[in-house]
């Protein structure tokens, strides 16, 4: 029996120690809350131990939580009246100072130590950090946010441990529309107790309203670390990461130029994620860039314009706006997007160098636009070019005019449609049309414009008068 006595009572004091050595190890890397739950277990293990009730005593202090702390420590030094009287001791006391001063609190017939001065100083921050407490809890409760914050400002700075005052902090920056300080102020929290599911969660909520997803889903994964069943954090979890693997597809589509089945998948994040404005904004901006892919125009114009409203700073809508704006042939509401946008970035070169080309575009159609000679849209394939050809070289064919004015105005129109033609079906001419360069305009190419006119063959059927026989090159 003796035997087995003092091999329990040896097992337990190696438990007692084990919990005091990690307590101590998560003290020092600022993981209170854990250290807390260490050093309960050794006061429970031991209540005779004063060596227990003073290291909890320290973690209490070290959260800002003078009250709690104070008991403890009066129990240390009732189990050991000479523990702060006695020099050889002074290497055990980690917060030494802090303690120092509420033990001459309540017990002013102890010995002080040489530096009374500065514990008297720790003292009156005490003393200082509990009337803050309660100033910052009344201008909470009375609705004044600002002031709150102002006064935990000083709280945090005396007690930066302390998760209580962190947590109403992030709380009024939350009110008061901050959520990045909000962010700041609670992710030590979740360091500085022991299951912070509810700092986890918030941290995730306030990550996803401002459209980072997958920081919202890491810290809702954190919570379900803590406890796999919680329910509003299984329930977060399941909705970020429906929308993550949504969006997250819907940029795939765009990497891999599959622009209508990225279209599909922003409108079904619009669906599964109604009620947060990010994400409806993200999609209309996305699907707006997807519908000028698709060289849809008018399509893109209107979504472009929804989600103008929306954003009206966002310089990537009206790049997109403008472009689609381009392709539906007005230039001048193309000039006017991208020089608003530039505006807004006078440094984005892809923001200058679409003004200067949405600029070359207007001027060009003041003169001669290729697109309009033909009455086709700027996305037309060469099927549609021809075809478009066809049927106006057939129409404006000077021998089917008699009279020498209209003829002379047949003539002219003819040309015109030819180079239309001659330009839009070479890939090469076609793009610095595009880019705002008239391949066949003397003024912009040496030598491209034959007799000024901008005949785009060797000769000008009409020069010799008369006979108008010769054959369509398709």
């Amino acid at each position: 029996t003796t035997c087995f006595v003092s091999g329990v009572l040896g097992a337990t004091h190696v438990e007692i120690e084990q919990h005091l050595e990690m307590g101590r190890k998560l003290l020092a890397a600022g993981q209170l809350a854990e250290a807390l739950s260490h050093y309960h277990s050794a006061v429970e293990g031991d209540s005779k131990n004063y060596l227990t009730y003073y290291k909890r005593a320290a973690v209490f202090l070290a959260m800002g939580k003078s009250k709690s702390a104070l008991p403890d420590l009066t129990r240390a030094i009732q189990l050991k009246p000479d523990f702060l009287a006695v020099s050889g001791h002074r290497q055990l006391l980690t917060t030494s100072l802090f303690f120092r001063n509420l033990t001459f609190l309540k017990f002013p017939q102890l010995q002080r130590s040489p530096d009374q001065d500065e514990a008297r100083n720790q003292l009156m921050r005490a003393n200082e950090l509990e009337e803050l407490q309660e100033e910052a809890h009344a201008a909470h409760h009375r609705g004044d946010y600002s002031t709150t914050i102002t006064v935990l400002d000083r709280v945090v700075e005396l007690s930066p441990w302390d998760p209580e005052s962190r947590e109403l902090r992030a709380e009024c920056y939350i009110r008061l529309g901050d959520p990045r300080k909000a962010i700041q102020d609670l992710t030590p929290t979740t360091r500085l107790r022991n299951d912070n599911r509810g700092a986890f969660l918030k941290l995730s909520t306030l990550h996803y309203d401002l459209g980072e997803h997958q920081e919202s889903l890491g810290h809702v994964r954190e919570c379900l670390k803590l406890d796999q069943d919680d329910k509003e954090c299984l329930s977060r979890y399941k909705q970020v990461k429906k929308l993550s693997k949504q969006l997250d597809s819907a940029e795939e589509h765009i990497q891999e130029e599959r622009y209508q089945d990225a279209i599909d998948k922003y409108e079904s994040v619009m669906r599964t994620e109604p009620n947060v404005l990010y994400y409806t904004n993200k999609a209309k901006e996305r699907i707006c860039f997807c519908l000028v892919k698709n060289k849809m125009p008018a399509m893109a114009i209107d979504i472009c314009s929804e989600a103008h409203q929306r954003d009206p700073r966002n310089i990537n809508i009206l790049r997109d706006r403008a472009e689609a704006f381009i392709l539906n042939q007005d230039y001048e509401k193309a000039v006017e997007d991208y020089q608003e946008a530039r505006e807004f970035d006078m440094e984005n070169n892809e923001i200058r160098e679409g003004l200067e080309r949405a600029q070359k575009l207007l001027k060009l159609s003041r003169k001669r636009d290729y697109y309009k000679i033909l009455g086709v849209n700027r996305s037309a394939n060469k099927q549609e070019i021809i075809k478009a050809y066809r049927k106006l070289a057939q129409q404006w064919h000077p021998d089917n005019f008699r009279e020498e004015s209209e003829k002379k105005e047949a003539e002219k129109r003819f040309i015109d449609i030819a180079s239309a033609k001659e330009v839009l079906t070479d890939p090469e001419m076609r793009q610095k049309f595009d880019s705002g360069e008239d391949p066949l305009d003397p003024e912009s190419q040496q030598g491209g414009g034959q007799g000024g006119q901008g005949w785009p063959f060797h000769f000008n059927p009409f020069e010799s008068g008369g006979n108008y026989h010769f054959k369509f090159h398709h």
